[in-house]
């Protein structure tokens, strides 16, 4: 299952094109976001820059020549994998993203696999989007994870997956990949193709009632009340 698994994933340079540089000090390189166009950018997508600091964003001026937020993705020690960058710039022809690491690891918001519920969602603003609605999630954007299986084993496991076809083939997969886990599938709201769309158009409190809703009264975010409630308002 775990060779066959790999084929849908992206394979990622080791290091920064034309450099020796790997995800740490591509990180440590980067910029706190406060007063920098990455600061303007995920204000821009509806995440506060309190948020973003939270979970470790950083701005990469030149990020493969190109200016970039940056997140790190870690495993299941919490060590650091890869750099995943989204650049606030693009043009026709250009990619959105780079990811430079060896992978097998997540972006995680709010204690992300090992908070409750578990919710894995497809990029690094869906993830960020629900940190900012009160609820925890990592992030694969793409990538192969194998120790989730293990981690997931016996848990509620919330499929949180873009509104498209594409993502109904991924929720599949996981689906096949996550056999000892109880398995099901949430959708960002109607009319909203992703999580981060959803939490422009209509706010945190929507998409933290909307998730309430459909994980039931049984199922409650595990976040501190401090750390949530500034962002529903």
């Amino acid at each position: 299952m775990k060779n066959r698994m790999k084929t849908y994933f992206f394979n990622d340079s080791l290091f920064m094109p034309g450099t020796q540089k790997g995800p740490e000090e591509l990180y440590d390189n980067a910029l706190a976001l406060k007063g920098t166009p990455g600061e303007l950018y995920v204000k821009k997508r509806g995440i506060p820059l309190e948020v973003a600091n939270t979970e470790g964003l950083r701005f990469a001026p030149s990020f493969n020549k190109r200016p970039a937020v940056v997140a790190l993705l870690r495993n299941e020690n919490d060590e650091v994998v890869s750099i995943h960058g989204r650049f606030i710039q693009t043009f026709r022809g250009e990619n959105k993203m780079l990811t430079i690491g060896r992978g097998n690891g997540f972006i995680n918001v709010s204690g992300g696999w090992k908070a409750e519920p578990l919710i894995i969602v497809e990029g690094m603003f869906d993830a960020l989007s629900l940190a900012v609605s009160g609820w925890p999630a990592v992030a694969p954007i793409g990538r192969h994870v194998s120790w989730i299986t293990e981690k997931a084993e016996g848990r509620k496991v919330w499929i949180a997956f873009d509104r498209c076809k594409p993502a109904e083939r991924d929720f599949q997969k996981y689906k096949s990949l996550l056999t000892k886990s109880i398995v099901s599938r949430i959708y960002p709201p109607e009319r909203c193709k992703d999580w981060n769309t959803a939490l422009v158009k209509l706010g945190a409190r929507v998409i933290f009632n909307w998730i309430q809703m459909h994980m039931g009264d049984n199922i409650k975010s595990t976040l501190p009340t401090e750390k949530t409630d500034y962002h529903l308002n």
